[in-house]
């Protein structure tokens, strides 16, 4: 399935280069690091968050959390919280676990962590299960006119040491891949008439070397020199 049709409007409208990523169905920003062989900070989780009366989109990368005592600094609220999914569907009016990162299409702030400048593409979430998008943060930042601050830390998603190792692994086999050349298969016809080609021209050749051999070699012999004529000369 090709990402909604309102979210890719909303990116052509707005003139943005990105790249559709379709993928295994994921439910979360981890299970998307490991489809899509991405490492965490290279994915854009988004987080409802909800400040005093108002809805705001916190988008941070997947290896770090959001930092609730910076963000309600930041947005200058008395309380900070992160809302059940009865929210998602009577406020946004959409499914739980398909809110995409562009605010700007519900009419909500936008934070961007700083944490995401780290990385100049980013995967950022469309609201399907089954389709993402990689584009450039400072175009994700630009396009939905995101609050730049410092509202996150350590401590989101971690992968472990085995699947890293596992990620690694499959990322130099796919790039050994890129590097060999590709074997072209030649069909069994073309290689037996290949072989009777080869041993007609080999008949051939040695037909004619036997043939060279058989002949005579003649000698040459050496001609006799020419006798001087002497002519006659008559007495008168």
């Amino acid at each position: 399935m090709p990402i909604p049709v309102k979210v890719k409007k909303y990116l052509d409208a707005k003139g943005i280069d990105y790249e559709e990523l379709a993928h295994k169905t994921v439910f979360t920003a981890y299970d998307a690091a490991q489809t899509l062989k991405k490492q965490l900070k290279e994915i854009a989780k988004t987080i409802l968050v909800e400040a005093d009366k108002t809805h705001v989109l916190v988008v941070l990368p997947a290896d770090k959390k959001i930092d609730m005592a910076k963000l309600k600094k930041v947005l200058g609220a008395k309380s900070v919280r992160i809302p059940d999914e009865k929210v998602m569907i009577k406020v946004l009016k959409i499914k739980p676990g398909t809110l995409s990162s562009f605010g700007r299409l519900h009419d909500m702030e936008v934070v961007v962590d700083k944490a995401m400048i780290g990385v100049k593409k980013a995967v950022v979430s469309t609201g399907s299960f089954t389709d993402s998008v990689l584009m450039k943060v400072k175009d994700f930042v630009q396009s939905e006119e995101a609050r730049l601050a410092d509202i996150a830390m350590k401590g989101g998603y971690k992968i472990p040491k085995a699947t890293k190792k596992k990620m690694v692994k499959v990322k130099k086999q796919v790039k050994a891949k890129k590097g060999k050349k590709t074997k072209i298969k030649v069909p069994k016809t073309v290689k037996k008439l290949e072989k009777t080609v080869k041993r007609s021209v080999k008949k051939a050749v040695s037909k004619v070397v036997k043939a060279a051999t058989k002949q005579p070699v003649r000698k040459s012999t050496p001609k006799a020199p020419k006798k001087s004529v002497r002519k006659s000369i008559k007495k008168k």
